[in-house]
């Protein structure tokens, strides 16, 4: 079985059956010169200033990068995407790419706009999750403060507000308002809400909260899920935590397991406050930890439901082989695969083609709302082991591919 499948994630033909020539061409060029990591570098350095002093390069941007890794500026525009995903049977994870807010009206115009998602994809049969980020809802350095007296033990995670003045507290209730009413309309409409994870220092706030919508929401089925990094060297030792509390308190924790998008800005900062990085300190370490918590969430199933988040083939590999080892089947309502789009299409169509129940991850938004998420997708491709080289080497086979197809030579 395994050969067939590891055969399989190499057909190209499958992989790329939605992109055109044109298409095709783009992401290739595209590709090239996400390779050569200096420009990548200097891209990510520069671009935001360049847009925030209105160089002439949005159309640029748009026709490159954001097409290639983001759905649309709406969710109007997502519709076209999502038709072509629906006719290989890959379903979409949507996500209004809004992040790092500042303001209690922007905070209040994202809740709303999570809530009108979530409206949209109980509308659609090949949207099962919606995606979002505690940082559209709340300030950072507020989560950043209230993080510093998180207080994680076997009991569960502890939020310490004590140290916080009167109109912080206030402020934490309105986001403690505004991410409940999002997780009350996705148990509502049936739609499962993500949340993301975010950098260490705001991490366990997010953790305390997502586990409180957890437990409140996930009672009769899984609506809330929780994303952990395994980048990060303490994590396999939270999933534990998490299953174990979860199972004390009665209910079913949702779990998306990444490796990481964080990584470069991590180490960054433990070098500049001189403090332990909490990084793994090798690709190794993480792809190990990874695997592991993959074996535990599927060994666990009757208690966990996972979405195994991974552009890892042999991960991927993995996550197959336990679900045929432990007679699973292909679609156990508590497995779920996921991509970025515009990265892995070798894995997410192979698998759908397979008959596994797989999304992509779509993000929409704004240009000037999605430049956070398009830095750190540049930054992924080049930091993680290979992955940009990954890409081209499947995009051009099947370049060659079609040539040879269209001169009559691979009939």
């Amino acid at each position: 079985m395994n050969n067939e499948i590891i055969m399989n994630l190499q057909n190209t033909e499958t992989s790329f059956a939605s992109k055109s020539n044109q298409d095709l061409q783009k992401a290739r060029v595209l590709y090239s010169i996400m390779s050569v990591n200096w420009i990548v570098k200097t891209g990510t350095l520069l671009l935001p200033l360049a847009l925030k002093v209105r160089l002439p390069i949005r159309r640029l941007i748009h026709n490159t990068i954001f097409t290639q890794f983001v759905g649309g500026k709406s969710l109007t525009d997502t519709k076209d995407v999502l038709s072509k995903l629906r006719e290989s049977n890959v379903m979409a994870i949507l996500d209004y790419g809004a992040e790092g807010k500042m303001n209690e009206k922007s905070f209040d115009t994202v809740c709303n706009e999570f809530i009108s998602l979530i409206d949209y994809a109980s509308d659609q049969p090949d949207v099962p999750f919606i995606s979002i980020k505690i940082t559209g809802l709340a300030r950072f350095a507020l989560l950043e403060k209230i993080n510093s007296e998180i207080m994680t033990e076997e009991a569960g995670i502890k939020i310490n507000i004590s140290h916080l003045s009167e109109a912080e507290v206030e402020e934490w209730d309105r986001v403690l308002d505004r991410i409940g009413r999002v997780c009350s309309r996705g148990e509502e409409k049936n739609v499962g809400v993500l949340v993301d994870a975010e950098e260490s220092w705001i991490q366990d706030t997010i953790d305390a909260v997502t586990m409180e919508m957890m437990n409140k929401h996930n009672r009769k089925r899984v609506i809330v899920f929780n994303t952990i990094q395994f980048y990060r060297v303490d994590r396999l030792k939270f999933l534990i935590l998490i299953a174990t509390i979860s199972e004390k308190e009665g209910y079913t924790p949702g779990i998306k397991i990444v490796r990481g998008a964080y990584m470069e800005k991590e180490r960054s900062r433990a070098a500049e406050l001189n403090y332990s990085s909490r990084i793994q300190p090798d690709k190794i370490s993480t792809d190990r930890d990874f695997n592991s918590a993959l074996e535990y969430c599927i060994e666990n199933l009757h208690k966990i439901s996972v979405i195994v988040a991974s552009h890892n083939d042999r991960s991927v590999l993995l996550a197959v082989e336990l679900l045929d080892r432990y007679n699973f089947g292909k679609d156990h309502p508590n497995v779920h695969f996921s991509q970025l789009y515009g990265m892995s299409d070798n894995i997410t169509f192979n698998l759908a083609k397979a008959g596994y129940k797989v999304s992509k991850y779509l993000p929409y938004g704004p240009l000037e709302d999605v430049i956070p998420y398009l830095l750190r997708r540049a930054q992924e491709n080049t930091s993680v082991s290979n992955q940009t080289g990954k890409e081209l080497r499947l995009i051009t086979s099947e370049v060659k591919r079609r040539k040879l197809a269209a001169s009559g030579l691979n009939a």
